[in-house]
């Protein structure tokens, strides 16, 4: 009876141990033919070091395709530390060529990692380093494909376009605001090593290509950010001001193109510049009071409601005007007399501009400046856009009301003006200011993305912007904004010299120095705004240290935006200051002792005594004391 039972249980335990051994078969059997993929991938996975592609990230273009920004193909250096056979030889041989200390480097290759990296004397080496490391092939040393941004123009548009970083991550400007846009998939080069690092040659190395990013085209228009450039480098040469700006904007649809900050940095060594520099965008993050320039936004406003004839209702300029036990004072001892409300705009009178706001009452004021889009963002898309400061309704005593007027109380950007003056100008429309054009493909650059224009209000009448055009224009023919004239051209504008606001307190002696401008003024077709902050000359007034420099630029700018002389702008009002201005009459064919003009050089050139050529040619205009070059032949006529 108990041997059966023993017998029992020996057949239950065969079988279950025959079951098991079964199960074990079938499951090994399943692993090696059904599942034989998947676990030929897992084992690859640990046998298979990933050296890293960099992919190629997106390029940033000007409006006419012109490359700002793009990526150069490079090399960086991997090891695998467990097929290095002489850590120190190795070491020593790297540190030799890459320029790097020993021990760090021996430290990098000894690491008990797969695959390491050494950086940064490593990273996007140069093509003799490259070379060297290739003739060398040493155990455990690989080169592998990296990209390195390149910035073609150096300095130009610095604090616009940004930077990347050592991993080719957008850090700031435009590279940080489409990082993700212009990023590209990195790929891999996957080579299976066994446990102690020897390649396993019975398994092929896999290759996954690398991507490219989305190219970026930028509002930006390379030959007028030249022009621009240009001037405000010889700004900063010959003022050596603490600070500069300038800004350029299409009226008509906000697009942006030229922008400006000094001081500026090298984006392709970043690293070598305080972040005070490149972490400043002036146009769009420097806040601060706008001075004269601001008085274009009362004065339309005013006139947007009816409230005086700017030709025939007049204003008396006395020199000062009480506000709430205040004396505003003229900037001119004893004030301007009886003046016409234009030539208040003119005269850039404060006491006027009181007058101005008293008839606009508190309401009226507070409104217009918020539509204006004053206290706010204006939205454009580039990274670290202030807000500027505006008083608050209720906290606007009859003091503030009158300062706000005439530009002080308030803090604005130079981006918040541009925008606002365009709307002045433009017919009344107050637009976004953008300054990406399109999204597009890295590979056929055909368009992915287009941004159009965004008009977010009407500000001011259609009626009041055309008045405004001609009262600008007369502002740069007849008061502060004259040294910016130019003959043929109707350029108009507001200046501003605004004292600058020292731990609460206004100095004597620091100024901002701005000029608001657009043309032509019959059809404006670019804005353009350029600050200086305490440029160290003696005369301090907007109108005398950068109405100059917008003139330089718009004697080159007009020409190429095709836009034609004229002879119907408002006349230029001279005074004894002003050189006399010369027309010159045609000498070609006169014989040489005939020819004579007052206030005129004469240079000659060439034998004989008829006249054949001239430069400049008749017509033009020059300066008293101007030379003329006369080009001589013989006279060939019997």
């Amino acid at each position: 009876m108990i041997r059966g039972k023993v017998k029992n249980r020996i057949h239950i335990i065969f079988l279950c141990c025959c079951v098991i051994f079964g199960c074990i078969l079938c499951k090994l059997g399943y692993e090696q033919i059904v599942n034989h993929t998947n676990i030929m991938e897992k084992a690859m996975n640990l046998w298979e070091r990933d050296f890293t592609i960099a992919g190629l990230r997106g390029s940033i273009v000007d409006v006419n395709g012109e490359i700002l920004a793009y990526d150069i193909p490079s090399t960086s250096v991997m090891v695998v530390p467990a097929q290095i056979q002489d850590a120190d030889k190795t070491a020593q041989v790297l540190s030799d060529i890459l320029e790097a200390d020993k021990e760090k480097v021996y430290g990098i290759i000894t690491k008990k990692v797969s695959t390491q990296k050494i950086q940064p004397e490593g990273r996007l080496i140069s093509d003799d380093k490259a070379r060297a490391l290739e003739e060398l092939d040493l155990p455990g040393v690989y080169l592998v494909q990296d990209s390195l941004r390149n910035y073609p123009n150096n300095n130009y548009l610095a604090q616009v376009l940004g930077f990347t970083g050592i991993d080719n991550q957008g850090l700031a400007g435009l590279e940080l605001q489409y990082d993700e846009i212009l990023s590209a998939k990195n790929g891999s080069l996957n080579i299976p090593f066994d446990a102690k690092g020897h390649n396993v040659e019975l398994y092929n190395e896999s290759y996954e290509a690398p991507g490219r990013g989305m190219d970026v085209m930028l509002t930006i228009d390379s030959h007028i950010q030249d022009i621009v450039e240009r001037e405000m480098n010889n700004l900063m040469e010959r003022y050596k001001p603490r600070s500069a700006l300038a800004l350029a904007m299409d009226p008509n649809t906000g697009e942006i193109l030229a922008m400006v900050s000094k001081p500026d940095f090298d984006p392709n060594h970043y690293e070598d510049y305080s972040s005070d520099i490149y972490n400043r965008n002036l146009p769009i993050w420097m806040s601060y009071e706008p001075g004269s320039t601001f008085k274009s936004v009362t004065f339309s406003s005013a006139l947007d409601l009816d409230l005086f004839d700017m030709f025939t209702d007049t204003y008396y300029d006395r020199g000062y005007e009480m506000v709430g036990g205040a004396r505003i004072k003229s900037w001119r001892a004893g004030g301007h007399g009886l003046q016409t409300f234009l030539q208040v705009l003119e005269n850039s009178s404060n006491p006027g501009f009181v007058e101005i706001q008293r008839r606009l009452g508190l309401d009226n004021q507070y409104e217009y400046v918020k539509n204006f889009g004053f206290g706010e963002k204006t939205g454009v898309d580039l990274p670290g856009e202030s807000t500027g400061i505006m008083f608050k309704k209720e906290a606007m005593g009859e003091v503030e009301q009158a300062t706000v007027a005439f530009g002080q109380g308030l803090s604005t950007t130079p981006i918040q003006l541009v925008t606002a003056f365009s709307a002045i100008i433009n017919g009344g429309t107050l637009y976004q200011p953008y300054i990406t054009k399109a999204i597009l493909d890295p590979v056929t650059h055909e368009t992915i993305v287009e941004f159009k224009p965004t008009a977010k209000r009407q500000v001011i009448k259609k009626e009041t912007s055309e008045k405004m055009r001609y009262a600008l224009e007369s502002v740069v023919a007849n008061g502060g904004g004259k040294n910016s004239y130019i003959e043929g051209y109707k350029i108009g504008g507001k200046t501003g010299t605004a004292q600058k606001a020292i731990d609460g307190v206004y100095s004597s002696s620091e100024y901002i120095l701005s000029f608001l401008s657009a043309a032509p003024m019959d059809d404006p077709k670019i804005v353009l705004y350029i600050a200086a902050d305490s440029p160290q000359n003696d005369v301090q007034y907007g109108g005398t240290v950068i109405a100059p420099v917008a003139k330089a630029c718009y004697e080159d700018i007009l020409p190429y935006l095709d836009v034609k002389k004229t002879t119907e702008q408002i006349p230029k009002k001279t005074t004894w200051l002003d050189p006399v201005k010369i027309t010159l009459e045609n000498y070609v064919g006169m014989d040489k002792k005939d020819v004579y003009h007052e206030g005129i050089i004469f240079e000659t050139i060439g034998e004989g005594d008829t006249v054949i050529d001239q430069l400049p040619e008749a017509g033009a205009v020059l300066n008293e004391g101007g030379r003329v070059w006369l080009y001589l032949g013989k006279d060939d006529v019997e």
